[in-house]
């Protein structure tokens, strides 16, 4: 198939594009490199089937262009922190529901057939049922990231019941991995390269949630996508995620067994009552029951994922790391 994948440069994006063509598909990537980079995509940069437009998803002519003669689209462009939310709110309007509207507009009038969006599970807020299924309600984000998230699924659903293309969406859990250049083990590993002797820790500790291998991502998309494609669902919603959660404490002990070190863990406090931030939700574990019934299911539970992307974050081997039980690939 020829795809266009949104966001392609950049951590999940890449990992995304490295699975679309090594299985033989044509690719075309759409970013501008505010988070991503022309590293992480280089292998593909001289390959007939391959090609890349540096461009500004604001901007509705760059969409435009980028949709024409592909059949279907990835769309993982968007500003991945939920903490600027409160500084810069506009920010995450124009990278997360205005690039999506312009990609919709481009996509009614062109032979796109399907759309993939990376949702979050940042919609549903501070869930009252965990592990938390995908009909869960009523959805009350409490980020401005979550509230951007759930606008563009809104949007994706309209457009796709009002002009005629089929829409699948992804609820993800934390997704962490080789590539990443945000998030809490990315964070800890900077903090400690500065100061060894001692770690800060926003919030109490205690905040627990799911992660998931960008490996397993990647898998799951595919694999869903492929039966999702064959059904006659116009609009459809999958959770990924693993079985299983940490807390931060958990990963800033992982990550200073990683490295070596004994630092002193110094907790923020955080806010309403040991978050790390205004609008982080302490606790999120999402039901993966329906991904699996289509085959799929994660490789490593979160401790695991969370062990593994800490030595590729290091620069470390993981083949000879990772436990004798433990293989890659399967």
């Amino acid at each position: 198939m020829r795809f266009l994948v949104t966001g392609g440069a950049g951590f999940i994006g890449s990992h995304l594009v490295d699975a679309l063509m090594k299985s033989g598909n044509e690719v075309r990537v759409l970013d501008d490199l505010s988070a991503g980079s022309l590293e992480n995509i280089k292998l593909w940069l001289e390959n007939d089937r391959f090609g890349f437009i540096k461009g500004d998803m604001r901007n509705p002519e760059v969409v435009e262009e980028a949709v024409k003669g592909v059949e279907a689209v990835f769309h993982l462009a968007a500003n991945p922190e939920v903490r600027i939310g409160s500084q810069s709110p506009e920010l995450l309007y124009e990278t997360n529901v205005l690039a999506t509207y312009n990609l919709l507009n481009a996509i009614k009038g062109s032979d796109v057939k399907f759309l993939v969006f990376t949702s979050s599970s940042t919609v549903y807020g501070d869930a009252e049922v965990i592990p938390t299924p995908e009909d869960y309600a009523p959805l009350e984000p409490i980020s401005v990231y979550g509230g951007a998230k759930l606008a563009a699924e809104a949007l994706i659903s309209g457009y796709a019941h009002t002009f005629g293309f089929k829409a699948l969406i992804f609820r993800l859990a934390n997704i962490i991995g080789e590539r990443s250049n945000h998030g809490v083990i990315y964070d800890f590993i900077s903090k400690l390269r500065k100061n060894p002797e001692e770690l800060e820790i926003l919030g109490d500790g205690t905040q627990r949630k799911s992660y998931l291998h960008v490996s397993d991502t990647v898998e799951g998309i595919l694999q869903i996508f492929e039966h999702f494609r064959k059904g006659d669902r116009t609009v459809d919603f999958y959770n990924l995620g693993n079985d299983d959660w940490i807390t931060v404490r958990e990963i800033a002990e992982i990550v200073s067994e990683e490295m070596e070190l004994t630092p002193k863990f110094r907790f923020t406090g955080g806010v309403d009552g040991g978050r790390g931030w205004k609008g982080d939700v302490k606790f999120m574990r999402l039901s993966i029951e329906k991904a699996k019934k289509t085959g799929w299911g994660p490789r490593l539970n979160s401790y695991e994922a969370v062990r593994r992307t800490v030595r590729e974050l290091l620069g470390r081997g993981f083949f000879t790391l990772l436990p004798r039980t433990l293989s890659w690939p399967r």
